[in-house]
């Protein structure tokens, strides 16, 4: 019996020689032309394969053939909950079409964009679905480097020329607002992470914008990422302060902002609903348990990734129509905070 090579290091000429067939015979068998072979010829290539523990090579296969079946995907943060289930979405494409996920993880480090962005051309990827932090003139000169196609995630800017899937931000914060005046609310406090992103600048513009319209009502804008949790604490403390006859509401343009007051209202013992509205936009799984729950604009992150993967898939299957930006509705969740 001819000696089993090592499993790691297997070709189709081993197996070819293991089962006294031609190479043909058996790149026949693996391309699924199996018709093509007496059954004597597949029991001879099918009981080497099984004895050589043999593994294809598809790698080598796709790109012999122009294509890696291989996708990028850079996230800002990978472990925020909207990048996670944004990626569910991805994989469930890719696991329909076929295709494989190489995912990396910026942790919002420009350096790191270009770092990987060059690893996965090396890979040759098919095409790349990217959500990462504002760009730096050099960052967007390496994209439009890029020789194959690319769709941005959550990052709606129509002067990069790619095409982008994300939440209709306006739509969504006007809604939240719209929500609030039902209420009677009347002061907001809008608590945001950096305006340097634009989604947070179209919604906070869009809340901004809102209030203009509704002279009944005010508007304040504090960015977290540039003052201390205690300030923001102070900061809501002395909204409440301010004119007590009026009625009002926190606003806050993603979970991590969300979290940020959730933790100044446990602090200053303010109950959301009693003392206070709260909305957000984000609807992480926690906030369903904080004092009741809080009222959110639900983004559908899952269908963005998956509209986001079909949209990057027709681009790699030659469609070449023009730029799309597409912009999904979020749904309002009502809870005890309003």
């Amino acid at each position: 019996m001819p000696k089993k090579p090592n499993k790691n290091f297997t070709t189709i000429s081993d197996v070819a020689k293991y089962a006294n067939v031609g190479k043909t015979s058996v790149s026949r068998y693996l391309n699924g032309e199996q018709n093509k072979l007496s059954e004597q010829l597949r029991n001879k290539i099918e009981d080497a394969i099984a004895h050589l523990d043999f593994r294809p090579n598809h790698s080598a296969r796709m790109l012999r053939v122009g294509h890696s079946k291989l996708i990028g995907l850079m996230f800002a943060d990978v472990t925020n909950p909207y990048s996670i289930d944004v990626l569910k979405g991805i994989e469930h494409v890719c696991r329909q079409e076929g295709y494989m996920l190489m995912v990396c993880n910026t942790d919002n480090e420009k350096d790191l964009q270009d770092s990987y962005l060059n690893l996965l051309e090396a890979h040759r990827v098919d095409g790349i679905i990217i959500n990462i932090a504002a760009m730096a003139p050099k960052q967007l000169n390496n994209l439009a480097k890029l020789t194959c196609p690319l769709v941005l995630v959550d990052r709606i800017n129509t002067s990069l020329g790619f095409d982008s899937v994300g939440l209709d931000n306006e739509a969504a914060a006007k809604e939240a607002c719209e929500h609030l005046l039902s209420k009677s609310y009347e002061d907001i406090l809008v608590i945001t992470e950096s305006l340097t992103i634009e989604p947070r600048r179209a919604r906070v513009d869009a809340i901004q914008a809102f209030t203009e319209e509704h002279p009944e009502m005010t508007c304040q804008i504090v960015e977290t990422d540039k003052i201390s949790d205690a300030f923001t604490t102070s900061t809501i403390d002395e909204f409440l302060r301010a004119d007590s006859s009026r009625k009002k509401a926190i606003f806050t343009t993603n979970g991590v902002s969300t979290m940020r007051a959730a933790k100044a209202l446990k602090k200053l013992n303010i109950k959301t609903g009693q003392d206070i509205g709260l909305i957000a936009i984000d609807d992480p799984e926690w906030v369903q348990l904080f004092e009741g729950g809080i009222t959110v604009m639900r983004q559908p992150t899952q269908e963005i990734g998956q509209t986001a993967c079909n949209r990057l898939l027709s681009r790699i299957q030659g469609n070449n129509e023009p730029t799309q930006h597409i912009k999904l509705a979020a749904e309002l969740v009502i809870r005890q905070s309003t």
